[in-house]
């Protein structure tokens, strides 16, 4: 009788045990690869107030980098209103591409850098954020060719 309820309660906490580790994946109403696939943070329209300032390029070595930050500083309106596809909002807090400019994060992250490129050339091109935005959200950014942006201030563009 004793080897019945043994066998019994381990029959249960197995049963226990895979319930468990089968929960999180049962409890979430997500497909797999759907959280990459969401649209991170970003704003529809501009603050009543300032824009927070991007970070001085000179703080920077790496030539794209500094490229980077002092292109996004002449279209920061246009990054505020951008989502950055690193998903920097769910690991840094980010409400937008701009935050990623605030601080050194987009020195570090590829995705940040195309994407700001792309917003600036897009800018240029006399997109507005609207048409930016979709085609960040298609990934255009991915295209953009970084070789122009490997001397300090870039080359001008025909």
């Amino acid at each position: 009788m004793r080897a019945s309820k043994v066998i019994f309660a381990n029959g249960v906490l197995s049963l226990l045990a895979i319930s468990f580790m089968a929960w999180p994946s049962l409890s979430s109403s997500r497909t797999p690869g759907q959280a990459n696939e969401s649209v991170p943070a970003y704003h529809d329209h501009l603050p009543q107030g300032p824009l927070p300032a991007t970070m001085d390029p000179s703080a920077f070595n790496d030539p794209i980098v500094k490229n980077a930050y002092h292109l996004a500083a002449r279209v920061q309106k246009v990054l505020y209103k951008q989502p950055c596809y690193c998903h920097c909002d769910r690991s840094e807090g980010h409400g937008s591409l701009l935050d990623c400019y605030v601080s050194k994060h987009a020195s570090m992250c590829d995705v940040c850098l195309r994407e700001a490129f792309y917003s600036y050339e897009q800018t240029k091109k006399g997109k507005t954020p609207e048409q930016i935005r979709a085609g960040i959200m298609r990934g255009d950014w991915q295209k953009v060719d970084l070789a122009k942006y490997e001397t300090y201030p870039p080359k001008p563009q025909p």
